[in-house]
């Protein structure tokens, strides 16, 4: 079987399996489609979605950029690690992108606060409606990629097997993937309108 695997083309079976990319093609598209709906909502009441985007704090959102900036650099370093078939230094490296996603999680989690706080709801209005589901539903994706790196954290103390080394790639994809999307969410809630 593995010897079938490596004579097929690489694309059919890229780092983490070709699903985990399917996942997260669709995952993009998802997200991209809902950017281009905020866009176009906001040329219809340009002034309403530039003050509302007034009252987002651009200071924790560069914050939040650069700890899953650190996040998603570590869990690469983990993954390199695999490859040296160091499982010490692997569980080390997912254990520090694990905690820049935490630190991602209390900083957004006191950022909703502060805009509940505000009265700044989902049905606050327009911007606020797209602010409160992009970043749910990012969040979701932070929930679950931190849910998949501590199993991945777990079993690679354990040792490092072929079967752990791809279960760290798909993770690690998954993770870059959250990385990706508030790269793109990020300025164009918090900077751009």
């Amino acid at each position: 079987m593995a010897a079938s695997i490596q004579t097929q083309p690489r694309f059919f079976y890229p780092p983490g399996g070709i699903m985990i990319w399917i996942l997260i093609v669709v995952e993009l598209l998802t997200f991209g489609i809902a950017m281009i709906a905020l866009a176009v909502s906001s040329k219809e009441n340009p002034e309403l979605f530039h003050q509302s985007r007034l009252h987002l704090n651009t200071y924790i959102g560069t914050l939040n950029t650069i700890f899953l900036l650190a996040s998603g650099f570590f869990m690469a370093v983990a993954v390199q690690e695999t490859k040296n078939n160091n499982h010490k230094l692997t569980a080390k490296y997912i254990l520090l992108a694990l905690s820049g996603g935490g630190l991602f999680l209390i900083l957004k989690s006191l950022e909703y606060y502060v805009k509940i706080e505000q009265g700044l709801t989902v049905g606050h209005n327009t911007f606020f409606t797209y602010y409160w589901l992009l970043t749910l539903f990012h969040l979701i994706h932070v929930l679950v990629g931190m849910g998949i790196l501590t199993g991945l954290y777990f079993s690679v103390r354990k040792g490092i097997t072929p079967e752990r080394k791809e279960n760290i790639g798909a993770g690690a994809a998954f993770w870059h993937m959250c990385d990706i999307i508030w790269l793109f969410l990020f300025p164009v809630l918090y900077l751009i309108l």
